[in-house]
This record gives structure tokens, C-alpha cells and sequence, in this order.
């Protein structure tokens, strides 16, 4: 038996010298500090995450054992005034649309950059937009919010004029009080609406989706890339059956992080909405309401009942955006990358 190594010499019969190598299962002192690290890692985001949503809780009991399950039913907010007459359903779902909007927007950009990025751009023109977009995913959200509230507001007012005009059948697109085919019709009708808000927000999200979907492209298997050349296939042939199955995992990861911020996002919607405390389905007309913009409009001036429940609608965003995560997870662990090229 070895010293150095524990290890019995294995049999050789022969005589012939060659004897195979026993692989040891024991791991060196690397590999168990970086087990280590990763999974201590790992255990401080669970506390830190237990800790936000135990701390949310308690600071929201008080509100919610006067509210009940009203809390997600009712549309006005005064707690200050009418206990137990308080609630989110209205901010709740203008979250849900601009969201909603704002990945319905942003996928397509994203998903088409990313593809001309890691696939058609030239090395010079790559590294360029490389940098861009990742400069773009750094800038502030205040920075977007002035952007969105002096330059692109006003100039979609012609737009949400057009679509209003020919899809104003459809309840999601009509307008109240303002009739689009009078040309005098009122402008202020068209502003601080969830369609502008939802497409700044998108416009916010883009760089962070695309980021994630080129890093997933880029590492596509290059041997069934050269397979898929070698039967015949054209370039966008390639991308179909080869880059786009297996980056599928992470299209749909950069869509739901993509989500999760825009749910969360509150200085660029607070700053081009107009917050009204009803529920409002139409996208097209002045007045949205989104629960981080909630939160930022009366957590100054609010009692400490009121900021009990601002807490209260705190926690509701915070589980909604666990939801939305675990459900990316769960999709994105059913089809990981590449299972199916």
C-alpha cells in the first residue's frame, strides 16, 4: 500500500509494468472551499430574501387585520380616512398592463438584437453594440423617466391618436372623452397613459433581456452549428433548428427578469403617469397606477397606519414577483438549453 497515497498498487499479472490509475473520489481543498462559497452563497440570498418578506409582513399585519381579504378588491386608497375601505385592486392591475406592455414590447427588440449581435454583426460592429447595450442597461431610471416625460410623451400622442381611431372597437384601445376623429380633439387625453409608461419601461428592459439572450446564443454548440451548414442549411436555417432551440432557456429567463423589473419599476412610471385610483383598462387614455408609484406618491406623508399599509402593498408586489420567478424557473428547468437540438 502507498503512503504517499492510501491507495493499494493495483494487480498486474503480466508482469508488463502497466497498470491503470485509481482515480480518487476525494475532493482537494479547492473544490471544498468553492463548494463551500457556493453554497454559503446560496444560503445568504434565501436569508436575505426571507429576511425582506418576514420584515414586510410584520410591518403590513397591522393594516392587513383591518383590511382583510378586501385588500385586493378595493380600488380607492385612504387608509387615513375609511379603516378597512383601502385597497390595491386598482394599482394591481395597472402594474399587471404596463408589465405586461412593456415585455410585449421589449421581447422583440431584445430578441432581435441579440440575434444580429451574436450571429450577423461584424467583430468590430459586435464589440461596439456589446458596449452600448450594456451601457444602456447601466443607465439610471430617472435618467429614462426624463427622456420618456420631455421628449417621447408628446410625440406619441400621434400614435396613440392612430390606434385609437382605427382599433378604438377593441375595449383595451378606446379613449373616454375624446373622439378620435375630431382633429381638435384634446392632446392631454393621450398623455401620462399606461401605453407611453409601458414603452419607456420597455425601452428600460431591453438592454438586460438582450444581455442575457446573446451570452445564452453565443454558446451554442458550434459542431451542430457546423452540422447544420453541412446539410444545406442557410444562415437563418441555422439559427431555426440550432441557436434559437437551444437558447430557449434563456429567451425565457431574460423575459421574466426582464418582468421583474418592469413590476418593480417606480421613479420612470412615477414621473409619466398621472395616478388614478381606479381600475383602468384602457392603455390608450391619461391615468395608470402601478404599486411601487403607489408606494413612492404617499410614503412621506402617510401615518404609521398608512405606511403599515403601503408595507401590506409592498409585500403583494414582493410575492408577486417571487411568483413570476419561480414560474421562470420552473419553464426554464423543463426546457433547459440545448435539450432539444
Amino acid at each position: 500500500m502507498s503512503a504517499a497515497t492510501g491507495l493499494r498498487p493495483a494487480a498486474d499479472p503480466e508482469g508488463t509494468g502497466d497498470r491503470p490509475r485509481r482515480l480518487s473520489t476525494n475532493a482537494g481543498l479547492g473544490d471544498r472551499l468553492f463548494a463551500l462559497g457556493a453554497r454559503s452563497s446560496g444560503v445568504v440570498v434565501l436569508l436575505i430574501m426571507l429576511a425582506v418578506g418576514g420584515f414586510l409582513a410584520s410591518q403590513a399585519t397591522q393594516a392587513l387585520r383591518v383590511a382583510g381579504w378586501s385588500f385586493l378588491t378595493v380600488q380607492h386608497w385612504n387608509p387615513g380616512g375609511h379603516r378597512g375601505q383601502f385597497g390595491i385592486a386598482a394599482v394591481l392591475v395597472g402594474t399587471l398592463l404596463i408589465g405586461a406592455l412593456a415585455v410585449l414590447v421589449a421581447v422583440p427588440l431584445a430578441l432581435g438584437m441579440a440575434l444580429y449581435i451574436s450571429e450577423y454583426a461584424p467583430a468590430g460592429v459586435k464589440r461596439t453594440m456589446i458596449t452600448l447595450v450594456d451601457l444602456m442597461a447601466a443607465v439610471p431610471s430617472v435618467v429614462y423617466g426624463l427622456w420618456g416625460f420631455f421628449f417621447l410623451e408628446h410625440r406619441m400622442t400621434g400614435l396613440a391618436r392612430w390606434i385609437s381611431t382605427w382599433f378604438g372597437w377593441i375595449p383595451l384601445f378606446k379613449v373616454d372623452g375624446a373622439d378620435p376623429h375630431d382633429p381638435l380633439a384634446p392632446v392631454p387625453a393621450y398623455t401620462s397613459s399606461t401605453f407611453i409608461a409601458g414603452t419607456v419601461v420597455a425601452l428600460m428592459i431591453t438592454p438586460i433581456m438582450c444581455s442575457v439572450m446573446r451570452e445564452v446564443f453565443g454558446q451554442a454548440p458550434a459542431g451542430e452549428r457546423e452540422a447544420a451548414y453541412a446539410l444545406g442549411s442557410t444562415r437563418w436555417g441555422m439559427i431555426r433548428s440550432v441557436v434559437l432551440p437551444y437558447g430557449r432557456g434563456g429567451i425565457i429567463g431574460g423575459t421574466m427578469l426582464g418582468l421583474g423589473r418592469a413590476l418593480g419599476e417606480t421613479i420612470t412610471v412615477y414621473m409619466i403617469i398621472s395616478m388614478v385610483f381606479t381600475i383602468q383598462p384602457h392603455i390608450l387614455q391619461s391615468g395608470a397606477s402601478t404599486v411601487a408609484a403607489l408606494i413612492a406618491l404617499h410614503f412621506g406623508d402617510s401615518t404609521p397606519f398608512g405606511l403599515s399599509a403601503l408595507m401590506a402593498a409592498g409585500l403583494v408586489l414582493f410575492l408577486m414577483t417571487l411568483v413570476v420567478n419561480f414560474a421562470a424557473s420552473a419553464v426554464v428547468a423543463r426546457s433547459r438549453s440545448g435539450a432539444s437540438t
